[in-house]
């Protein structure tokens, strides 16, 4: 059936495309081994830094984030190494521990909440216990999708310094970088993960590694068998503006035109634009009465809000009704939240109008499926949107 207008995307990722990224990648392919290529490719990996805001060497891949991570893990280690893994939701075990364990690692799968980001108090005990030094990389997840809830990398590298370990510090940034702020040099992160269709307005198609000298070091004795992944030849290649294979060429047109467009707003403007967005959001759910999947106000997500349907009501029918009502997607569940939870999406090219249409949808969508709910939830996002500057919750 035809609708009328456009289908709101309002999942956690993929993201709504701008037109400008869109006519970017509406461009003839060229020869990945000529001058204009290297050109093109010159421009984006140099301004890809300022976005993970360092000065190291970032390398794309044609893949997904998981790809992406998988790439991170083969690079720096070697088959037996033991790594910690930070609980914090479905991703930090579908894209971390499971593939770890899959390439022969030992993972130590540190428990956590699904409402709440990595612990970095319980980061420091674990390490500290380890006095052999056996745990060769600690992974955390900066945004997990799946709960709303972000770590504070900060205060998790400052622990691992107070316990003066040596491991590696891998941070999954696929929902948060180029919506909330991520210092990839300053927080002594040795490897950033992300991808291409979220923060950075693209479809999915491009992994991203940011690499630390440490990491690069690293690399140079992992024993993980690698091909593909290799940062070697990527690095050696991108040096002349190459790619050791078949390159994403259009993708590379629609990420120069993102990386424009981000750098034209300004990062710190693009920040200030999600935590208005992300307060506005939570201000809704609390005027609906409804229950926030995160819990600590320091940790709230300004990529997307994770919120709870009341016991005895299926978040998957509030979905289904808003979708086939509004042609509105919201994000489902995932894990021991499915069912119970829907996510709102609030990254990437996203302006006041669209997420005040976004919330109106949600609220329809609460009255049509019977959710018990306050009305009013419209009326407080509008006046977050519209209040003065002020310091936001969990900025």
């Amino acid at each position: 059936m035809t609708r009328p207008g456009r289908h709101f995307l309002q999942i956690p990722g993929p993201t709504n495309v701008p037109d400008r990224v869109l006519r970017a990648m509406d461009s003839p392919t060229i020869d990945h081994r000529g001058p204009e290529f290297a050109r093109l490719s010159r421009e984006v990996l140099e301004s890809l830094r300022p976005v993970f805001q360092t000065s190291r060497p970032v390398i794309v891949y044609p893949a997904s984030g998981t790809g992406a991570c998988e790439a991170a893990l083969i690079n720096t280690l070697s088959p037996g190494d033991r790594v910690l893994i930070m609980e914090t939701g479905w991703f930090s075990h579908i894209a971390w521990r499971h593939p770890a364990e899959k390439l022969g690692l030992a993972v130590d799968y540190v428990a956590g909440s699904w409402r709440r980001g990595a612990s970095p108090e319980l980061l420091e005990e674990r390490l500290r216990a380890d006095t052999a030094r056996a745990v060769k990389a600690v992974v955390v997840v900066h945004n997990e999708t799946s709960t709303g809830a972000t770590s504070r990398i900060a205060d998790l590298r400052r622990a691992m310094n107070s316990a003066g370990h040596p491991a590696l510090l891998i941070v999954d940034a696929v929902s948060s970088l180029g919506s909330i702020d991520y210092r990839h040099d300053e927080w002594e992160v040795d490897v950033t993960v992300t991808g291409s269709q979220k923060g950075l307005m693209l479809p999915p198609g491009l992994g991203f590694n940011a690499i630390s000298e440490k990491a690069v070091a690293a690399s140079r004795h992992a024993r993980l068998p690698k091909a593909y992944w290799d940062w070697e030849p990527m690095l050696k290649n991108n040096a002349a503006g190459f790619f050791p294979y078949t390159p994403a060429t259009n993708l590379l047109y629609a990420l120069r035109e993102a990386l424009s467009m981000l750098h034209e707003e300004g990062l710190p403007n693009v920040f200030a634009r999600h935590r208005r967005h992300a307060e506005a959001a939570r201000a809704a759910v609390r005027a609906w009465g409804l229950e926030l999947v995160c819990e600590d106000p320091r940790e709230y997500s300004n990529s997307l809000t994770a919120v709870f349907t009341p016991d005895g009501h299926d978040a998957d029918r509030l979905r289904a009704i808003i979708l086939e009502t509004f042609d509105m997607s919201l994000g489902t569940g995932l894990g021991q939240l499915a069912g119970k939870v829907f996510r709102i999406g609030h990254l990437g090219s996203l302006n006041d109008l669209m997420l005040a249409g976004t919330l109106c949808g949600v609220e329809m969508g609460l009255r049509l499926a019977g959710i018990p709910h306050r009305p009013g939830g419209i009326v407080a996002a509008l006046d977050a949107l519209t209040a003065p500057e002020k310091k936001l919750v969990g900025a």
